[in-house]
């Protein structure tokens, strides 16, 4: 069965799925119950909430090419784990973080589980993707990066318990460094190649 899956086919899907996820957080944009500059500034942890959203979903899209531009087919072990990772982009919760919520504390937590879990299955699926033969030095040190990412994003769902605003930040100022994918895996031979087909 999954022969007929080819990996072009399995990738138009995961487009389709992330712009179908960007078109139902623009359509939860609310505008203020009154057409005042007081009620558009209240709404500001929403539209910080959205724009954190959009950027993660972006970086994911980014980050997903990068990674099929290792496999060479769709096998049922990149099936999996991109579906995983397709799961875990339907799970971003942009409108619970901020409307009517003031970016409290629960609603920070659960939305930094969220990117704990992206993490967790882009980090599956980079495992299962990229070669282990390929530069193994390079392939460790960005497994560390990796960790200590997500491990700073579990700090921001504790930290959020007190500090939610601050932890929003933290979340906010990590996925920078997931923006460029290539320097995951600096130097190696297949990271630059895959840039240049996907380019």
């Amino acid at each position: 069965m999954t022969k007929a899956i080819t990996k072009e086919r399995l990738a138009a899907f995961s487009d389709g799925i992330f712009a179908v996820i960007i078109t139902i957080m623009v359509l939860q944009l609310k505008m203020p119950q009154k057409p005042t500059f007081g009620e558009l500034l209240a709404t500001w942890p929403t539209a910080a909430s959205y724009l954190v959203s959009y950027f993660l979903i972006v970086i994911m899209w980014i980050n997903h090419h990068f990674l099929w531009s290792f496999a060479k087919a769709a096998t049922p072990r990149y099936i999996f784990w991109n579906f995983a990772h397709m799961f875990a982009a339907s799970l971003v919760l942009r409108d619970g973080v901020g409307r009517g919520t003031g970016m409290a504390s629960v609603p920070v937590f659960v939305y930094a589980a969220v990117v704990v879990f992206v993490n967790l299955t882009y980090h599956g699926f980079a495992y299962a993707v990229v070669p282990r033969d390929e530069n193994p030095a390079n392939r460790r040190a960005a497994l560390v990066r990796s960790t200590v990412t997500i491990g700073i994003f579990i700090a921001a769902m504790f930290l959020s318990l007190k500090l939610p605003r601050a932890a929003f930040a933290v979340v906010t100022c990590v996925l920078i460094t997931y923006a460029h994918p290539e320097a995951r895996l600096p130097g190696t031979r297949l990271s630059r190649e895959g840039s240049a087909r996907d380019g």
